[in-house]
């Protein structure tokens, strides 16, 4: 989808990817954790975390992800298990041995997200917002170089996407680079960070506050999709009566 991508990421940045729909963030992002190959004819240099991803092998693969967190959209928890059974699961599939060490290490990620009051509760028990929160402390868990969020905020009420955000951007003090997808356009100046904008197969950089005016055309809101479903469902009403 994206061709000739010239991209650097640093040491505690945020950077954010718009676009619109199918212009090329998650692909981008996952070629970041080898979920998707690049093309080797074409890309001269592709480097993670000092590993290319260019010619990586199948079995580095899992090593490069456990430097890394990742979140998506639509959480990704088990629905079968509590809370702090998702997070212990997690842990002890990326080499945690010591019950003492991993309780406690829960602990602290889900203070760091404000969720320790829901350590016991079932995924199902939880809001849009309160589950996302708890795939933001799984992806804290191996104290992450790189946090990869794929549209955090897609499903959440302006209210909560700040927090998730405020959230992110906070572990960017801590040295954690953090690279979000979205098409919540007002996050950029509520949240400043490198802009980056996936279009006609290109990854363009957004250097000033000028090249943002016609970044609404990318953000995706739900109403204007709503109404008219909504208006066709009206109409399709009053011609039973």
């Amino acid at each position: 989808i994206l061709k000739d991508i010239d991209f650097q990421a640093t040491e505690g940045e945020f950077i954010y990817l718009i676009g619109r729909v199918g212009s090329g963030k998650s692909s981008l992002l996952k070629t970041f954790y080898g979920e998707l190959d690049i093309d080797q004819e074409d890309a001269e240099k592709a480097e993670v975390l000092g590993e290319s991803v260019l010619d990586i092998k199948q079995k580095r693969i899992p090593a490069l992800r456990r430097q890394m967190g990742i979140i998506f959209q639509d959480f990704q928890l088990l629905h079968d298990r509590s809370v702090a059974k998702n997070l212990k699961f997690v842990l002890q599939a990326t080499g945690w041995k010591d019950k003492e060490k991993i309780k406690q290490r829960i602990r602290e990620v889900l203070e760091q997200v404000g969720m320790i009051d829901k350590a016991a509760k079932m995924p199902s028990e939880l809001s849009g917002g309160e589950q996302q929160r708890i795939a933001i402390a799984r992806a804290f868990l191996n104290n992450p170089k790189i946090i990869l969020a794929d549209e955090p905020t897609g499903n959440l009420d302006p209210e909560t996407a700040s927090n998730i955000v405020s959230i992110l951007k906070d572990t960017c003090k801590n040295g954690t680079t953090v690279i979000m997808s979205t098409h919540n356009i007002n996050l950029l100046s509520q949240f400043p960070g490198k802009v980056y904008r996936c279009m006609e197969q290109a990854l363009v950089p957004v250097t000033d506050e000028a090249q943002t005016k016609d970044l609404e055309e990318d953000s995706t809101s739900v109403e204007p999709l709503i109404e008219p479903v909504l208006e066709e469902e009206a109409q399709a009403e009053d011609s039973k009566e």
